[in-house]
């Protein structure tokens, strides 16, 4: 069992709303490009300065009330915009094994077994390991929790008429103790893929197939993924939590590298509020671009010329430099400077290329594999 420091106190402590748009810190990764590396030790200096929370102290004292917690509810959609819902009392008996219960366990059991705590962003998942990050990092959570906590009578009811329960991303559990002194949160992802409704749905009941009666039937998800408690998020199921949340950390620092090389080889110009940072960590199939992205091949004319060969609505300011106005422009100028437009030249069509693999080296060799 891996001692880490005392315990913060586990109200959560957010006294000023994040900006949900705001940048990802640069923190450093092992098993990242060679290009990163350099962060690590900084990284690790400033983790010696923190106070994280015990997690196996926190399951003790958990299990031990765990029967005596209140529960609330509250589901959140692809725009992380919060809504509040109501449980029946006859889930009572369901709520606290598919949501705590589980969860609590799985720290308890670990504690005998070795399981060790180690950093998301400076190690790579493994067994026997539960990965933890600090809230602050992650926006869209720390933004979510402010809103719970701080902003309650501004959250709506979930309904499914104005709603849709298709575009929710994930539910939260706030756990609480009657002295509201022991606060945490259990976060599960939801996928459409879990969602029973429609004319062509049936229930089976009193031994026959029945029309679906329900506005929406839900498959709850009976894994461990996500837990907030103080200041720190741990994370039991690590591509649920980076889909929950759209924080991936490794390819977003990745990207941060490219965005600053771009900023350096090309004069963009964006609205008041926007810049190449934040319009970047909206755009995932962007984020994603970039891991492969050799900067600089395309020049700044040449990516101006290559528009309007490709009939493109590429804009430009009085002093030449690329105007980028929402994330469609930003796809197009990505895809500009990484040669993914194409005209067939047998029917003269224009194509976006989604993946394209090079058929001849510069030297001349021919292509290998």
């Amino acid at each position: 069992m891996e001692d880490t420091s005392e315990p913060t106190p586990e109200i959560v402590d957010t006294s000023e709303v994040p900006d949900i748009d705001a940048p990802v810190e640069a923190f450093a990764a092992v098993n990242v490009p060679t290009e990163v590396a350099e962060h690590v030790e900084k990284i690790e200096t400033a983790s010696e300065d923190q106070d994280y929370t015990d997690i196996f102290q926190w399951a003790n004292s958990t299990d031990a009330v765990k029967n005596e917690l209140d529960v609330e509810f509250f589901l959140f959609n692809r725009n992380y915009t919060p809504y509040t819902t109501t449980l029946g009392n006859d889930l009572d008996t369901q709520i606290k094994p598919v949501f705590l219960f589980d969860l609590v366990n799985q720290v308890i059991l670990g504690a005998g077994t070795g399981l060790s705590v180690r950093d998301y962003e400076l190690t790579e998942k493994e067994e026997n390991t539960l990965l933890r990050t600090d809230l602050e990092k992650v926006g869209r959570a720390n933004t979510l929790i402010h809103l719970i906590e701080h902003e309650r009578k501004d959250i709506v009811e979930f309904s499914e008429e104005e709603h849709e329960f298709k575009r929710i991303k994930g539910i939260i559990a706030r756990f609480s103790s009657k002295d509201k002194k022991k606060v945490f949160y259990v976060v599960k992802q939801v996928s459409s893929g879990q969602a029973l409704k429609g004319v062509n749905a049936w229930e089976f009941r009193d031994g026959k197939f029945e029309l679906f009666k329900a506005d929406l039937g839900w498959k709850v998800p009976t894994d461990n993924q996500v837990l907030i408690t103080g200041k720190d998020i741990f994370i039991f199921a690590q591509s649920k939590f980076e889909r929950l949340f759209n924080y991936e950390f490794k390819k977003q620092l990745l990207a941060d590298q490219k965005v600053a090389e771009i900023e350096k080889l090309y004069k963009l110009s964006f609205p008041d509020g926007m810049d190449l940072q934040s319009a970047v960590m909206e755009r995932k199939k962007v984020v994603n671009k970039l891991q492969k992205l050799e900067v600089g091949v395309v020049s700044q004319e040449q990516a101006i010329e290559y528009a309007d060969v490709m009939q493109l609505e590429l804009m430009t300011d009085d002093e030449g430099a690329i105007i980028i106005m929402d994330g469609n422009d930003l796809d197009m100028f990505v895809n500009l400077i990484n040669e993914d437009y194409i005209t067939n030249e047998i029917t003269g069509r224009r194509y976006e290329i989604k993946g394209k693999r090079l058929l001849d080296d510069p030297e001349g060799e021919p292509p290998r594999g």
